[in-house]
């Protein structure tokens, strides 16, 4: 393929389809495959992605859309089709990523992957995959194959804006004795961050292996991770805080807000507050073992920073058994620690504008120094501290395909997949900002001296989660030269179990420990899943396709389990997404033009919106989770994707797509106190509003040049509209007495941004030492723009009325360079 691609692949040849058993594995899908599907290949994030978090470079696929929200360094996010990365699988060799509590992914965790990734498949919708994860809007495969490469090296060395350097090591033995491959990377990155004190701090490692038992077993080996730091920017602003200017310029923000919101720029952050460097506290954190240590910088002390590794490890077991049947199996551990950071307590803040009241203007800071002064005077300890919010898990699971070739049409696959995991959560004494201890009380355990807590002791909540997985699949995919044929059914079951170190459990109406503890167990919750799907070969040229999918998704923990509420859910409602999507794909004989066209219909169900309710039951008051129903959302859409090559020095790509994404209907509940036999309704005005989070339409248009031999020269217009703010369903409660709330959430400015990359091969070769020099530069001519926002804020809102003025946002990040110089080595 050539270099610079934008998701079209012009070498859909019978070899360039050939999957390696990895890929097979992770269900990757091809020209058969009745789905919608974009492949990044490695040159492309080479080319495209410049050391941004790796969803930036799916940027050029439809209906994706991603951003690096405040800009701290692993803080991106992802939405597909309009739903957010809780609904999209991340898969790294065919093993899920996302969150085993909540489905959410932290891009940090996964800092180094871009450099070790052999390609990325978008696989938008349903998709393809057979295992029972999240992947209504689309899944994310990401492949590393250690057999796939050659034998050589390399050493990148990068510099950007905000002070970056990154320094690259790989390295792949290729072929050792026929039978044994290896693969490693180790990166090295720091930074001051482009917007104030988003600083970074990190390694990163891969190490990949592949040996030949013999004709009939291949062993594989994976292990990636990535232990980092960072300054976070989390506190989306006001519009005027950022931009005074850019919002008198919106015809719905009130004037009248100025009064509240002063300017403080684009590179404001409100996460860091400057100290005296006379102040020598030291800071806890546990990250691979406790650490007492002085703070990041003498300076400054960051609100939130981010710390955390969690590496993941997969041994991968491919078995020939006869010439029809394959067993492929891996088994695989993901786990480690760290957190984040905060305040807790009473801690001070002063004005951005001196002489008003921090409680009557925006924004505001902390001031570290008031604090410490404050506590190293208060008699009984410190009365605000710095604290860790901490995340120490593990997860170990199985997952095993057994492919049957029944005849040289028909395969059938079965599988099974097992996965059980353990978090731990509780929030930690990180400073005491002067004091000698901080006294927390909730503990039911403590003794009053007990409750003086130093540096490193545990406060505010401490409780251990387990998830416990369990799923099957049975697939069929029946082959001809017109046609193909898939269909897919499974089923799987998860189990939540709680324990609270700070509650006792006779004060509720649940089990102990035996020590004494709050523990919940939840029932098994059982879900299934059936897909299908034909493609059909009108022409050589053109294939059209159609599939249909019935799934249904079991609540997250948060929504059986209530940790703060202590409640248990007794009959917890599934999610059900009902999706309809056709196709039609065409590739000119000539291999110079290339288009695929497909419309979705995704139809929600029953998203789950819980609401705790007390029942006055039990010693402490028991309360009660109670679903909403009713609470339904359509998207559809239209998506376009094309490249046309008419010459070998030029290029173009088109990725387009158009959504209509919005709530069907309210929402209601009822709930039922059968001690005092009465009952209480809910409702939720949410019928045809918009859902927000991401523009519902959206263009990008890249042109290529190849002027000389070596030389690769990409342009890239990305341009949004509808984008809609957004927004929290929980908030459109309806209230006796009062209008329903129907306001439609605030619309975004449409806006684009052109971002330039160019790579150059020099030309020479020092006894096979090759160079490569390569420039990124985004937002090449620094437009202003809106890229996140939440509609009336509850922080940063005038009026709350869904105008422009009661948005919370983050603007897109000003003009930025990477550069660097790649050596090749033999």
């Amino acid at each position: 393929t050539l270099p610079g691609t934008g998701g079209v692949d012009f070498a859909l040849t019978a070899s360039a389809l050939e999957l390696s058993a990895l890929e097979v594995f992770a269900s990757r899908a091809t020209r058969n495959t009745p789905v919608a599907y974009s492949n990044v290949s490695k040159e492309d994030v080479e080319l495209r992605l410049g050391s941004q978090d790796l969803p930036m470079v799916l940027n050029v696929t439809p209906s994706v859309y991603a951003t690096q929200q405040g800009g701290g360094a692993g803080d991106a996010r992802i939405n597909v089709r309009g739903f957010n990365q809780r609904n999209v699988a991340i898969m790294i060799n065919g093993v899920p990523v996302n969150d085993m509590e909540n489905g959410w992914v932290y891009w940090s965790n996964w800092d180094g992957i871009a450099d070790a990734t052999s390609s990325i498949q978008m696989q938008r919708g349903l998709s393809a995959v057979n295992l029972a994860t999240p992947s209504i809007g689309g899944t994310m495969n990401i492949i590393t194959d250690p057999a796939a490469h050659e034998r050589g090296g390399s050493f990148k060395q990068e510099y950007g804006q905000g002070s970056f350097f990154k320094s690259t090591l790989s390295y792949n033995s290729g072929l050792i004795g026929d039978k044994l491959a290896l693969s490693g990377t180790i990166v090295r990155k720091f930074a001051d961050g482009i917007i104030d004190k988003t600083w970074t701090d990190a390694w990163a490692y891969y190490f990949g292996a592949s040996y030949a038992l013999n004709d009939a077993n291949r062993l594989e080996f994976y292990a990636v991770g990535a232990p980092q730091r960072h300054g976070q920017n989390l506190y989306k602003q006001n519009i005027a805080v950022y931009d005074t200017e850019f919002a008198k310029g919106l015809p719905d923000y009130d004037q009248e807000a100025f009064s509240k919101f002063n300017e403080a720029g684009r590179y404001f952050n409100q996460n860091w507050s400057p100290v005296s460097s006379s102040y020598k506290g030291k800071q806890y954190w546990y990250m691979y073992g406790a650490r007492t240590v002085d703070r990041y910088d003498p300076d400054f002390i960051n609100i939130r920073e981010n710390f955390f590794h969690k590496p993941q490890v997969n041994l991968n077991w491919y078995s020939t058994l006869s010439d029809a049947l394959r067993l492929s199996t891996t088994f695989y551990y993901s786990g480690g620690s760290g957190g984040g950071t905060g305040t807790y307590g009473s801690v001070a803040r002063v004005p951005w504008v001196e002489g008003e009241k921090w409680y009557k203007s925006s924004p505001w800071m902390r001031d570290w120094d008031a604090t410490i002064a404050a506590n190293k005077a208060n008699d009984d300890g410190s009365k605000g501290i710095l604290r860790n919010s901490i995340n120490r898990q593990w997860t170990l699971g199985a997952i095993s395909k057994a492919t049957y070739k029944v005849s040289d049409d028909l395969t059938v696959i079965a599988g099974l997949d097992w996965r059980t995991a353990e978090i731990e959560h509780a929030r930690e004494v990180r400073d005491l900002l002067g004091g000698d201890y901080y006294r927390y009380t909730k503990n039911e355990f403590d003794s009053p001296e007990e409750q003086k807590k130093k540096l490193g002791d545990i406060i505010a909540y401490h409780n251990t989660n387990t998830v416990d997985w369990i799923g099957g699949f049975l697939q069929g995919e029946y082959v001809q030269p017109k046609f193909s044929i898939y269909g897919m059914a499974g089923y799987s079951m998860i189990k939540y179990t709680l324990t609270d170190f700070f509650k006792k459990a006779e004060n509720y109406s649940f089990d102990k420990t035996d020590n004494g503890e709050l523990y919940i167990e939840a029932d098994w919750v059982s879900a299934y899943q059936t897909k299908g799907g034909a493609l059909y070969r009108v022409t050589d040229e053109i294939d059209a396709y159609a599939n249909f999918g019935l799934v249904q998704k079991v609540p997250i923990l948060d929504n059986v389990i209530d940790d703060i509420n202590i409640a248990l859910t007794k009959d917890p409602l599934n999610e059900t997404y009902i999706s309809v999507e056709g196709g039609v794909n065409y590739r000119a004989a000539n291999g110079k033009l290339t288009g695929k066209l497909n419309v979705y219909n995704t139809q929600w169900r029953d998203r789950t919106l819980a609401r705790a309710v007390t029942s006055g039951q039990g010693s402490s008051g028991d309360t009660d989770i109670i679903f909403l129903t009713g609470l339904d959302q359509d998207h559809k859409g239209v998506e376009l994707e094309g490249a046309f090559q008419p010459i070998d020095l030029f290029r173009v790509d088109l990725a387009a797509s158009y959504g209509d994404w919005r709530f069907v209907d309210d929402a209601k509940g009822t709930y039922k106190d059968r001690v005092n036999n009465t009952s209480t309704d809910y409702e939720y005005s949410v019928k045809d509003l918009k859902v927000g989070d991401m523009p519902q339409t959206m263009v990008a248009i890249g042109a290529t040049f190849f002027p000389i031999d070596g030389l690769s020269l990409q342009g890239i217009v990305n341009w949004y509209d509808r984008n809609y703010a957004d927004w929290d369903p929980a908030g459109r409660e309806k209230v006796e007495g009062k209008e329903a709330d129907r306001g439609q959430s605030w619309e975004a400015p449409s806006y684009y941004k052109i971002d330039f990359h160019g790579t150059y091969n020099l030309p020479f070769d020092l006894n096979g030492i090759t160079f490569q020099a390569f420039v990124h530069i985004f937002n090449v001519l620094d437009e202003v723009f809106i890229q996140d926002a939440l509609d009336n804020s509850q922080y940063n809102s005038w009026d709350k009325d869904h105008d422009a003025d009661d948005a919370e946002v983050f603007f897109g990040l000003p003009r930025s360079f990477n550069v660097g110089i790649n050596v090749n080595l033999p």
